[in-house]
């Protein structure tokens, strides 16, 4: 459903493109949700095991900002995590804030277990695409997500087409 905001020609199409990429992105989540793959954990959980597994052990704020969560529902995650036994947490003795997560072998096990599965269903979600219209849409959602056009505003109380 296109949007019923009644701006500017610019204000309509960049807020129908906004409705799209999101309901595709969700359609997609939930769509991956339903195969099962990731058994107990949340895609949360998920993308800090995969994270931990790829990247090696990483500190706390730093896992934050590479899985794109606030460091209060990253300390949440990996509470639970750790309570599964996923994770452990490791206090550096210099500087007690710092917080290293590593991922233990329990926790290898099981991003070993449910990556090939999920891994597997993306390719498939995918799959509705060329590998020509992916990598443009990995370009195009790159673009996207790096920056702000010189015309980017801060947000205000203004609407948006008294902006202008």
């Amino acid at each position: 459903m296109p949007t019923h905001y009644h701006g500017t020609a610019e204000e309509r199409r960049a807020l129908n493109t906004f409705i799209k990429l999101m309901r595709a992105a969700d359609s997609v989540e939930a769509r991956l949700a339903q195969r099962g793959c990731l058994d107990d954990l949340t895609p949360s959980q998920f993308g800090v095991l995969e994270t931990l597994y790829h990247l090696g052990s990483l500190c706390q704020t730093e896992l934050a900002h590479k899985i794109l969560k606030s460091s209060g529902n990253m300390t949440l995650v990996i509470d639970n995590l750790e309570k599964q036994g996923l994770v452990r947490r490791e206090r550096d003795l210099n500087d007690r804030r710092f917080i290293t997560v590593h991922l233990t072998e329990k926790g290898r096990q099981t991003i070993e277990a449910v990556l090939p599965c999920h891994v597997k269903a993306i390719v498939e979600e995918f799959s509705v695409l060329t590998p020509e219209e992916q990598e443009t849409l990995g370009e195009l959602c790159k673009k996207l997500g790096k920056g702000q056009s010189p015309k980017a505003t801060l947000v205000s109380s203004t609407p948006l087409a008294e902006q202008e």
